[in-house]
């Protein structure tokens, strides 16, 4: 009896490594690594399940957890009161809430606790835009463009340590195991709009290994088709681990995989249930164009000197993140679904975690993004993608109005900010809020699984539809789109 070799080994054998995990993803699309699924279950034809607003996605997320007061949710009250124990304020009863405790998953225990003392705000604020959305002063650029964004000042989560950065980008408390994120289920969900490229790249240094690591990118029972694929915003060199493991041209390089082709077509003979892979050939040299095409994409020469500086290119403090902005937009225009920003990368917990030193830190750390940022919604207005390209800021937990030490905040997951643009979001609104102090999130709450729900919703997605057998996801794991903010 004649033993035949299965799909996804055949492919392994091959040993093409990246490109191997590109053709794979494609081969899936197009029915063949899928052809074996039987069952009444039906893997995603690549379409939306209804008609989208978005199709495509920025995701910027900053590491170790912005504080949501000192930037979009001001608290003038802290200014007021700034220095005294909450207990002798009117604000006595914030930590203890009954209306939140009632709906709110318990906090997971962590390292951390909660300090007496309130901490007045590190910088000024004021009203900004035709909408009158009340921002700090440390960013003057996304002040700008806040007509065109929705700022959540509701959201919450159940980590108080940077697990929580897993969590913001799988739903799950990193001690629960390994979940897709959210840029895996839009791999997963949707078809490739450009088959030269990834459909789920990753920029700027991903969380470390402490947090949860690779894994923030990843598929997990998904299957690695559908991880993240990091690339570096180098022309030179955007590839460095999809290079041969030996030096070798183009023109060898094109050679085998020509051989590969024919090698494909000879096993016809020994793999005739695999008739379907002869008229796939074409897809190795669509994954070989890939080398070509990436490194085309992070070509920032052929962008205009003025484009160049709106996204701080011309700036040693926004060269870095400038870079991954426009990165991200020329991605974006080339095809790519999902694009995930990461600013803040430390070794550690994260550049943003603000223990001590807040007022420097975020000082820094806010100049190198917020030109970035701005010019990021500027551009991708100019060229008519701002529509159809939903953007999301991010970051795991805020920080507490109390102080830690002299100079710093604690990590707070009852309440904190995040704002999304574009792809079918109304500009210029707020929706929830935060108590007087910003202690708990107390109107139009959101568990950061709803903003899943809403990129997905946006997409065109139905997250349930999405669901693997055998892999029952809870409630909570689907989350709610936030209808209030959607045009």
């Amino acid at each position: 009896m004649k033993r035949h070799t299965p799909r996804r080994n055949f492919l392994a054998d091959v040993g093409m490594g990246f490109t191997g995990l590109a053709l794979g993803a494609m081969l899936n699309r197009d029915g063949v690594a899928r052809a074996a699924t039987t069952g009444a279950f039906q893997l995603p034809n690549g379409k939306p399940h209804f008609a989208p607003k978005a199709k495509r996605v920025i995701w910027l997320f900053m590491i170790g957890g912005v504080s949501h007061i000192d930037t979009f949710d001001p608290k003038p009250a802290l200014n007021k009161y700034g220095g005294r124990f909450v207990e002798d304020t009117p604000y006595k009863d914030a930590l203890d809430n009954p209306l939140v405790k009632k709906n709110l998953r318990e906090v997971i225990a962590g390292l951390h606790h909660n300090h007496p003392l309130l901490y007045p705000m590190q910088v000024g604020y004021s009203k900004r835009g035709q909408s009158g959305i009340e921002v700090s002063e440390w960013w003057p650029h996304v002040s700008e463009i806040v007509d065109d964004i929705a700022v959540v000042r509701s959201m919450w989560t159940t980590d108080n340590n940077h697990g929580a950065q897993m969590q913001f980008h799988t739903g799950r408390h990193v001690l629960e195991g390994q979940f897709p994120t959210i840029g895996s289920w839009v791999h997963y969900g949707l078809g490739s709009l450009n088959d030269n490229l990834p459909q789920f790249v990753v920029l700027g240094e991903p969380i470390d290994t402490c947090c949860g690591g690779l894994g923030a990118h990843g598929a997990a029972y998904l299957g690695p088709e559908h991880n993240g694929v990091q690339l570096q915003t180098k022309p030179d060199n955007p590839l460095p681990y999809a290079k041969p493991a030996m030096a070798i041209s183009k023109q060898d390089q094109q050679r085998e995989f020509e051989l590969i082709g024919e090698l494909n077509r000879l096993s016809s003979v020994e793999y005739p249930d695999d008739v379907n892979m002869r008229a796939r050939i074409k897809s190795y040299e669509l994954a070989f164009r890939m080398q070509t095409a990436v490194p085309e994409v992070m070509k920032f020469s052929t962008e205009n000197e003025a484009t160049r500086k709106m996204y701080g290119l011309d700036q040693d403090a926004t060269k870095p993140f400038g870079e991954m902005c426009l990165a991200a937009r020329r991605l974006a225009e080339s095809g790519v679904r999902f694009v995930q920003v990461f600013h803040g990368q430390n070794g550690g917990a994260g550049k943003w975690d603000a223990h001590s030193n807040l007022k420097k830190g975020h000082t820094e750390l806010c100049r190198q993004v917020d030109k970035p940022i701005a010019g990021l919604v500027r551009d991708l207005k100019q060229r008519g993608m701002f529509d159809d390209t939903l953007v999301v800021f991010a970051t795991e937990f805020g920080r507490t109005p109390s102080a830690q030490g002299t100079n710093g905040r604690d990590h707070h997951p009852y309440g904190f900010s995040v704002w999304l643009a574009g792809g079918g979001i109304k500009g210029g609104v707020v929706h929830g809020a935060t108590d007087e102090i910003g202690f708990h999130a107390i109107e139009e709450r959101h568990y950061v699984t709803d903003i899943h729900a809403t990129v997905l919703h946006q997409l065109g997605l139905d997250p349930r539809k999405l669901e693997v057998p055998g892999r029952k996801r809870l409630d909570i794991d689907f989350g709610e789109p936030i209808h209030k903010i959607l045009a």
